[in-house]
């Protein structure tokens, strides 16, 4: 799904948020990637020992060719689970640095397990000339598959899936067709289009709500705050009061709606 947006659109909901339970996945998958990583680039170095060793000098190429298809299949193993924790838990594309070396990881391991070995392959002045042909070039070969294997062509964003959320959530509050939903996000979006639904149907069709200023002026509360169907109720009497859509609200972290809706109502002056 594309970060494009029309001109004019903005995204007001809050950023989207890895949950909990995405948290987790996402550093489970992390874990068995990097250990995948390691057996890896182990097989590399038991094979650059092996070479010191002159033992593929006349003989063992089936041994060096078993250590290079070794070294492909956990490299791209890990490569596999780093990109399906990529997509749990994104980076920011903002952050170009770190977007990069999170979302390309596997390419760059891949490229570190493979590469000083096949150097040395070619370069190696005692081994068979045949064999150093057949073993470098099936060395090449699987290098090159499991880095294109490691790199993310279209890697997921935050601000992919903040965008992705928001439409989602319109799309929910229209009825119309839910092509933005991923799982990633839907679970968010779906709780702005409750929201939304909930305080329309407790304020005869209004979409806008109250919650308590961020302090200091900021963009936004460091804490979850709980929005209200009007500013004259309790909890906001002697408050610095923000009004806006209940996505507005979502943008300042007033992501709680009001358990006392029928209070506030009355308070309100809203009918039931």
């Amino acid at each position: 799904m594309s970060d494009e947006k029309p001109a004019g659109e903005r995204d007001v909901t809050k950023d989207w948020r890895a949950t909990q339970g995405q948290e987790s996945a996402a550093k489970r998958l992390r874990i068995f990637a990097a250990l995948s990583w390691v057996v890896a680039i182990g097989g590399e170095v038991a094979g650059i020992v092996l070479l010191y060793q002159n033992k593929f000098d006349e003989g063992n190429l089936p041994l060096l060719i078993g250590i290079l298809v070794g070294i492909a299949i956990f490299a791209i193993a890990g490569s596999v689970m780093w990109k399906a924790a990529n997509k749990h838990d994104p980076a920011r594309k903002s952050e170009k640095f770190k977007f990069f070396v999170q979302n390309q990881l596997g390419a760059i391991i891949s490229l570190i397990a493979f590469l000083p070995l096949v150097v040395m392959i070619f370069m190696d002045k005692d081994m068979d000339p045949k064999n150093k042909k057949i073993a470098g070039g099936i060395g090449a070969v699987l290098a090159a598959a499991a880095m294109l294997v490691g790199v993310s062509w279209n890697p997921p964003s935050v601000e992919q899936y903040t965008h992705d959320m928001n439409t989602c959530a319109a799309q929910i509050k229209g009825k119309e067709p839910t092509t933005a939903c991923s799982p990633e996000v839907a679970a968010q979006a779906q709780d702005i289009a409750r929201d939304s639904r909930t305080v329309a149907e407790a304020t005869n069709g209004q979409d806008v709500v109250h919650w308590i200023a961020p302090e200091a002026g900021a963009k936004r509360s460091d804490h979850s705050l709980v929005f209200h169907l009007c500013d004259d109720v309790s909890p906001l009497r002697g408050k610095t009061v923000n009004s806006g859509s209940v996505t507005e609200a979502y943008s300042q972290n007033a992501v709680r709606i009001t358990k006392q809706i029928a209070m506030e109502q009355k308070q309100c002056g809203f009918t039931s």
